[in-house]
């Protein structure tokens, strides 16, 4: 199964944010990587330039490659509504974000692995691919079997974040998801407009 494991404080620094969770790498160098990233006085970047650093990092950012990624562009623009905002929804609606929003993986990363270990189940069954799109009113659980896996007790233990368009249940590590998210509510930093600029010309 392919994905990206390159350096990611590198990746994080380039984008000066950090898009794969606390990073104190990023803390001490806030500044892009490379010999001359400290001290070079780089050119004024080209439209062409910011829209591909902002398609960049939402691929980094939810752990999805190019053709995934323009996969899922042509779905959300055959979809009603405006295309950039439904594409977050679907990302935001694949199987391995929501195990990471309910809080049962620490990061994205962590939260494919499980799905493809089969530690998770939708519906009541086992599903271990990470990029399934959920519908609304599905359900999203820990297996019985994998309950007590330590990766997972800590992860929902130092949670507590919540997300309106998910209902989580700490006590039998079950959530659902009620309904795609709206605009507002995604926290990330994207500019999804770009994107759609990007893929239009």
């Amino acid at each position: 199964m392919a994905r990206y494991i390159g350096p990611k404080s590198k990746i994080a620094r380039r984008f000066k944010e950090p898009i794969f969770g606390a990073d104190k790498v990023l803390e001490k160098k806030n500044y892009p990587p490379g010999q001359h990233g400290l001290t070079k006085k780089r050119a004024k970047q080209s439209e062409y330039a910011v829209q591909l650093m902002e398609k960049q990092k939402v691929k980094y950012t939810y752990g999805i490659l190019e053709k995934q990624f323009w996969n899922t562009f042509a779905k959300a623009s055959r979809m009603k509504g405006v295309t950039g905002e439904v594409l977050l929804q679907l990302v935001e609606a694949r199987l391995d974000n929501t195990v990471y929003r309910l809080g049962i993986a620490g990061t994205r990363s962590a939260a494919r692995q499980l799905v493809s270990h089969g530690h998770i189940t939708v519906n009541g069954e086992v599903l271990n691919i990470p990029s399934s799109t959920l519908k609304p009113g599905d359900t999203v659980a820990v297996r019985e079997k994998s309950k007590s896996l330590e990766v997972i007790a800590n992860a929902v233990g130092t949670s507590g974040k919540g997300y309106p368009w998910l209902e989580f249940n700490a006590s039998t590590l079950s959530g659902k998801f009620v309904s795609f998210p709206q605009r507002d509510q995604i926290p990330e930093n994207i500019k999804e407009h770009l994107i759609v600029e990007l893929y239009s010309k």
